[in-house]
């Protein structure tokens, strides 16, 4: 309110002219007839803008552009770093024309190859960069902002040290001009300075980055966005949540390598924004085929296996733009590829059956690191290839003599591969169940040394289940190797919580009569045992003897009859994406189960969840058993 009528008193002042002299000014005396209002003067009188008129912007004159001179034709037509240095020579200038001099000359000395490159030595000791440099230096003042700024970059190119007095002058005068840079030039500061250490750098960089915070919604094109995210975001939670917003909002105009870029910096900081992932996946499956190089390909596999975002159509176009490029692509490419994939979970077999074809021609390319990855990702997605005995014989040829010499947890890992896949030799095993290999496994965090328990318990159950021949009497023993963490109560899951309670029902609530969350010496975890007679009525387990739990279970044998059966569940997680197939790990716990005498009655969570009472949970466990069973037998 107060402004508004300071801003109308302003207007009913009359201006008075520069020549009334202070003794001239003085009332009209009044005429005949009705004297003219004060406001009624004062409107044809020129008005000049108010104080406290908050409405009306001043309009600042800035400088026009100067007048092109002798100086910027020659930078134009300048083929060479000497070029431009004879032309500063020949026509000098000011401070603003020797900043863009100094520019020009390392955009010219970045272009030049081989031998025909300046020394950096003797280009910094020229008189003439040196003039170049003292103009600057003076006159700093006077040099525009988009040209102080890309000045930064090109000092730090031409190995100008931080300690220079031209590097100090323009630092501390970017410094005090940092509130007038445009959006842009704030974001090139920002990339520029981002990665270094020196105190002016990181008081340059944290003051357009707090600009940048606070001057977000100015920007208004995705390259700035996306460099922004790329190489600032880290530095700045609070930039990285308002360019998130800006990202979506501009996620239209975002090309491929803007989406790449964005794709990257947020698997890198761990960022899982589903909608802006959600907007980036559409817009990406609308460019064309030669937007989507290969490097972008792999790059946007990588930041969707990372932050474990799954988007099928975005898979399927990946995959139909990398299969007809598989010739040109190299062996670390793919074996980068499919690590992607394998933790995404999803299986696409015409792009497997190109990768493991890929290895079969090209396996002196791959080295062992590769060769080992590959494997891995094979055995977790549980992939065999169509041509396996070609592409197993020149794995087995290549881990031959260097398997051992591997660290010991990336052996065990390729080793418990190969058990999943089905192509672990006995020499493999047994190499790992020596108690030096089992010493070196209990390095390192509590979690990982167990998890690689686990693994090894996994190894030995396919030696002593699938090659019971070449057993040796060395193995360690089950106390050393299982897990502390494996006997503890874990909380259930609304699938196993279900199950057991329709098992209780089952056996009546007896509870000899079964057993639930079995940990076998094999490092299976059963969701339930039971052991039925010839009629399939349970029985009392705990008096009969279990060769897979530790303690080896009762005295009594198993009746001629009788069957031991397990319930497993099988959680969404236990399958591929998109996929009704176990992943390799359950496969392979499967077959140990199968092998170590159990008939399996597998109850997988898409049947479940159909079921709604209790009484339609007792009908199908009951139906489950009687078909496991019948196909037992039939066997």
């Amino acid at each position: 309110m107060t402004s508004r009528l300071l801003g109308r008193c302003a207007r009913l002042l009359p201006r008075a002219t520069p020549q009334a002299s202070a003794t001239a000014v003085r009332l009209p005396t009044p005429a005949a007839g009705p004297a003219e209002p004060l406001w009624a003067q004062a409107w044809r009188q020129p008005v000049v803008r108010g104080l406290c008129e908050g409405r009306s912007l001043v309009k600042e004159e800035y400088p026009i552009e100067p007048k092109r001179t002798q100086l910027d034709e020659l930078l134009e037509r300048a083929q060479s770093p000497q070029d431009v240095l004879q032309a500063w020579a020949a026509q000098g200038g000011k401070a603003n024309q020797a900043a863009k001099t100094l520019v020009q000359l390392v955009r010219l000395a970045g272009r030049e190859k081989g031998g025909a490159k300046m020394d950096q030595f003797e280009l910094l000791n020229d008189p003439r960069l040196l003039d170049i440099m003292d103009t600057v230096t003076a006159q700093v003042a006077s040099v525009w902002n988009g040209t102080l700024v890309s000045l930064l970059r090109s000092l730090s190119t031409l190995g100008v040290p931080p300690t220079a007095a031209v590097q100090r002058s323009i630092q501390t005068e970017v410094l005090w001009r940092v509130r007038r840079l445009s959006y842009k030039q704030l974001a090139f500061l920002a990339d520029w300075g981002a990665g270094r250490n020196g105190q002016m750098e990181v008081s340059l960089v944290s003051a357009a980055l707090k600009q940048l915070e606070l001057r977000w919604t100015e920007i208004a094109d995705a390259r700035t966005v996306s460099t922004l995210m790329a190489r600032a975001g880290h530095l700045s939670p609070a930039l990285m949540d308002r360019l998130e917003d800006k990202a979506l909002e501009l996620a239209e105009g975002f090309g491929a390598e803007d989406i790449r870029r964005v794709c990257v910096s947020l698997a890198s900081q761990g960022r899982r924004s589903v909608p802006l992932l959600r907007a980036l996946s559409y817009h990406l499956l609308q460019k064309p085929s030669t937007d989507l190089t290969t490097p972008l390909l792999l790059d946007l596999a990588y930041a969707y296996g990372k932050l474990n975002f799954h988007h099928s159509q975005v898979f399927q176009r990946l995959a139909a733009e990398l299969l007809p490029r598989m010739p040109e692509i190299s062996s670390a490419d793919v074996t980068r590829c499919a690590k992607s994939l394998a933790f995404l979970k999803w299986l696409h077999l015409p792009l497997f059956e190109a990768f493991a074809e890929h290895y079969s021609v090209n396996s002196q390319k791959y080295s062992t690191l590769q060769l080992c990855n590959l494997l891995m990702s094979l055995a977790r997605l549980n992939f065999q290839p169509s041509k396996g005995e070609e592409f197993y014989n020149k794995v087995h040829s290549a881990l031959e003599g260097v398997l051992p010499s591997l660290e010991a947890f990336l052996q065990t890992d390729v080793v418990w591969s190969l058990c999943v896949l089905q192509q672990a030799k006995p020499q493999h095993i047994t190499a790992l169940t020596q108690h030096t290999h089992v010493a070196k496994l209990s390095e390192g965090s509590l979690s990982r040394v167990e998890n690689y328990r686990l693994k090894l318990l996994h190894i030995i159950a396919t030696l002593q289940l699938e090659h019971p021949e070449s057993l040796s009497s060395t193995l360690p023993t089950e106390a050393m190797l299982l897990p502390s963490t494996l006997g503890r109560d874990s909380p259930l899951s609304p699938l196993q919580t279900g199950l057991k309670g329709a098992l209780d029902n089952l056996v009546g609530g007896k509870a000899e009569a079964l057993r639930t969350g079995v940990n076998t010496i094999y490092g299976w975890t059963i969701d339930g045992e039971l052991v039925v007679d010839s009629e399939i009525k349970p029985m009392d387990l705990m008096t009969l003897t279990a060769p897979h739990l530790p303690g080896g279970g009762g005295a009594k044998s198993l009746p001629e009859g009788a069957c031991r059966l397990a319930f497993l569940t099988w959680e969404f997680p236990n399958y591929g994406s998109r996929s009704k197939d176990l992943l390799g790990r359950f496969t392979m716990m499967r077959r140990h189960l199968k092998l170590a005498g159990f008939i399996l009655v597998e109850v997988p969570y898409y049947e479940w969840l159909e079921l709604k009472s209790d009484w339609q949970k007792g009908a199908y466990v009951k139906d489950k058993m009687g078909k496991a069973i019948a196909e037992e037998m039939a066997k």
